[in-house]
């Protein structure tokens, strides 16, 4: 019954089937319920954060993977793949590990640094190819549909020449009002840009999100002590991230698709 119980709802308390039990005629402990459910491969774990997805987002994401799980590898080769994110100061991002001894975790050389109400954080934009990392920019302002056509304007094009893309290439980006509001739509017409439709609510299948993984992980590295040098050291991290992690993401973009489709839709591991 716990375990039935747990699997038809993964948000039961152990409170709760104590009461259920013991309406049931059952005295069982919480300690009992916990072995008995790690016995059965269970643990209790906090709730990851995904995108809310309506039945029309599950649908477009399967519609997606399935339209495209038999396109070449070559075919995704030529994508150019765009995002923004946020890089916090003294954030989450700068969770490490560390060596220590029992009584040490107090130690300078043991802590991160942390202010009451949060270091600031930078917005930025790049994008990247299966050739390695295009631009990357930080975004001053509060970004809006001409803010984001300067952007492109600006970084698109000139990362496509140094990428070395081949003639046809395609350009990604999600759904964010920016990106498909009438005038960025008839902006990326007139430069004959050719545009991957996109599934709303889809981080999983963008594979940028690995490398924002990637950069935050090495700036929390190098441990930025003002927004200056957070600046410096993100644009100094991204030009280091080599082509070949770049190139491995897109290889192995059919395991995304797959992953949508075994998952019916719902938001998977990446």
């Amino acid at each position: 019954m716990i375990t039935r119980t747990v699997s038809k709802n993964p948000r039961t308390t152990r409170g709760d089937l104590v009461n259920d039990l013991q309406r049931a005629g059952t005295k069982v402990t919480k300690p009992t319920i916990s072995n008995t459910l790690r016995r059965q491969g269970l643990k209790s774990c906090s709730a990851r954060r995904v995108p809310l997805l309506k039945p029309v987002h599950v649908q477009a994401r399967l519609k997606f993977a399935r339209e495209h799980l038999d396109d070449p590898d070559e075919d995704w080769e030529n994508v150019i793949w765009s995002d923004e994110t946020k890089i916090e100061l003294f954030g989450k991002t700068s969770t490490r590990l560390v060596w220590r001894t029992k009584n040490a975790e107090l130690h300078p050389k043991n802590t991160i640094p942390t202010v009451k109400h949060g270091g600031g954080n930078i917005m930025l934009w790049g994008c990247f190819s299966a050739k390695g990392p295009g631009r990357l920019i930080r975004v001053k302002e509060r970004m809006n549909g001409a803010m984001y056509r300067e952007i492109l304007r600006e970084n698109l094009l000139p990362s496509a020449r140094a990428l070395k893309m081949k003639r046809g290439w395609v350009f990604q980006h999600d759904n964010d009002p920016k990106h498909t509001a009438r005038a960025t739509k008839e902006w990326l017409r007139k430069k004959h840009f050719k545009v991957l439709e996109w599934p709303s609510q889809s981080p999983d299948l963008n594979p940028i999100e690995n490398l924002w993984r990637e950069l935050k992980v090495r700036v929390a590295q190098r441990q930025p002590q003002n927004i200056t040098a957070l600046e410096e050291i993100c644009m100094e991290e991204w030009a280091k991230i080599p082509a070949t992690v770049c190139e491995n993401l897109v290889k192995t973009y059919r395991k995304r698709l797959t992953s949508v489709i075994a998952n019916k839709g719902y938001i998977t591991k990446y």
